[in-house]
């Protein structure tokens, strides 16, 4: 580990040391912060607002992102972070063989970078290198080639610089990234691009500080937002379908979604899309996961857009087996109306499902692998944290993430079949950048047998599931991690290189 990283480690770990000797653990934490959001005085029930649209035209997406402090949450002026002065950042819709050329600002005191959650597109060079660092004051260029072939879905960005990311996250650093093909489908009336994201404010509009034992846990916030709004209200008109694509943007919160008195026609997780949409009741989506989902209204009135309490594990010895549960709440107020609305009149058609439109789903269940690895979560005490000692480390197969070790080597033109395992007692969210991964087995596979394809699959605790990787197209070095962002940052990542 370089020494770099271990400086920023060992100042991490003593921060947040500083942090639970103030704040005394996550119970009296949570006692502390209620009256301040109260003070806060955050307001609910405004008509939902989407994020700027920004998209290509003529196969080129050229766009300026800054990252700066000072926007407004929860309708009010706070001290957070954003992208051009908004949390969530403009929502950037390409085409598949677009080129995104981006240019990333940072206005910010700590250093920063960028990630395009979830696309097949170079690691290297001005690509998608998430070892690359913007330090404060500077800029950095960006470009993105994205394949002909690529997928279209729903992705997102958000900052990867190492022991920053949680923080920054929280603090309001991401956007949207819609992958969409020319052709249109009438099955939808429009389209919607819905962040949920979670923070804690003070009083004067800061990011609350968190403790070490919340951050070994996994952080979720007080304030649940969507778009940056708190409880929003949704019009829709009855008999009009919509197209939501639903983005997690949350460090460590898991959604469990139900809209009540209707089903989701689920059209696919991450950058997958269906040609039907399956009919299922509620949808989970891990942190960094994404849903395209079609909603039918049926009857007027007023329903709630809901997460239910999601069990992610226990603690274990760092808490007495305490249980982790991301508590549900009311996300938004979804109101139907007997008649059009001028919104849903004035958007047009809009990509929803439909045969001859989405290209067939490819499925690598009848191959036979090259390769076979298996890969662990671990969880344990001792020379963890930074080598602070007596902390809790967090890694893959026993070791804490070093950015000059290469922990997976693999060949372009290759197939392998992943097993990744779980040795700890909470629930961890597996991202691997670059290249997609087609489920195979897993608790919470696809129905009916249709080829389940993700970038973020949830690995139970004391489980495994079991994915299958083609490597395509681009090599280089990237990672793969736990998207608990808390945890990544402490050390639960990998390096991964695809040669020749």
């Amino acid at each position: 580990m370089s020494t770099e990283i271990r400086r920023r480690r060992a100042l991490q770990v003593a921060a947040l040391g500083a942090a639970s000797a103030v704040v005394g653990g996550v119970g009296t934490w949570r006692s502390l912060v209620a009256p301040r959001l109260t003070g806060l005085d955050p307001q609910a029930g405004r008509p939902l607002r989407e994020p700027q649209v920004l998209t290509s035209r003529g196969g080129l997406l050229e766009v300026g992102l800054t990252a700066t402090g000072g926007v407004v949450l929860a309708g009010r002026r706070t001290r957070a972070l954003g992208y051009n002065g908004t949390s969530p950042g403009p929502t950037l819709r390409v085409a598949p063989g677009d080129v995104l050329r981006l240019t990333l600002t940072n206005n910010l005191h700590d250093t920063t970078n960028l990630h395009t959650h979830g696309l097949h597109v170079s690691p290297e060079g001005e690509s998608d290198d998430v070892f690359r660092m913007v330090e404060p004051g500077q800029s950095a260029r960006y470009e993105y080639a994205i394949p002909a072939s690529h997928p279209t879905g729903t992705f997102w960005y958000h900052p990867h610089h190492h022991g920053t990311v949680a923080d920054q996250v929280f603090g309001g650093l991401f956007g949207a990234l819609v992958v969409a093909a020319a052709p249109k489908d009438p099955g939808a009336v429009r389209e919607r691009v819905l962040v949920v994201s979670d923070t804690t404010l003070t009083t004067d509009g800061e990011v609350a500080a968190v403790s070490r034992q919340q951050v070994m846990q996994g952080r979720e916030g007080e304030l649940v937002l969507v778009n940056g709004q708190l409880r929003p209200r949704i019009d829709l008109s009855a008999g009009s379908p919509e197209r939501w694509r639903v983005v997690n943007a949350c460090t460590s919160r898991f959604l469990e979604l139900v809209l009540d008195e209707h089903a989701w026609g689920f059209l696919g997780y991450d950058g997958q899309a269906l040609h039907e949409p399956d009919e299922l009741a509620a949808v989970v989506l891990a942190p960094g996961n994404r849903a395209d989902m079609l909603v039918r209204p049926t009857g007027t009135g007023t329903f709630a857009l809901r997460t239910l309490d999601h069990d992610r594990g226990r603690m274990g010895m760092m808490a007495g087996g305490a249980s982790l549960t991301s508590v549900g709440t009311t996300l938004a107020t979804v109101r139907v109306t007997a008649t059009e609305s001028p919104a849903a009149a004035d958007a047009g058609s809009t990509p929803a499902h439909g045969s001859g439109i989405l290209p067939e789903v490819a499925d690598l269940r009848g191959q036979v692998p090259d390769a076979r690895r298996t890969l662990t979560f671990t969880m344990g005490m001792g020379m963890g944290m930074g080598g602070g000692g007596g902390g809790m480390s967090f890694g893959f197969d026993g070791q804490e993430f070093d950015p000059e070790r290469v922990d997976q080597s693999v060949a372009l033109g290759t197939v392998e079949e992943w097993t990744i395992a779980n040795a700890s007692p909470m629930d961890h969210p597996f991202h691997l950048h670059v290249w997609p991964m087609q489920v195979v087995a897993a608790p919470d596979a696809a129905p009916g047998g249709r080829p389940d394809w993700r970038d973020v699959v949830v690995v139970p605790a004391r489980g495994q599931v079991t994915v299958r990787v083609r490597f395509t197209d681009f090599g280089g070095r990237t990672v793969y991690h736990c998207h608990v962002l808390d945890h990544e940052d402490l050390g639960m990542m990998g390096v991964i290189e695809a040669r020749p």
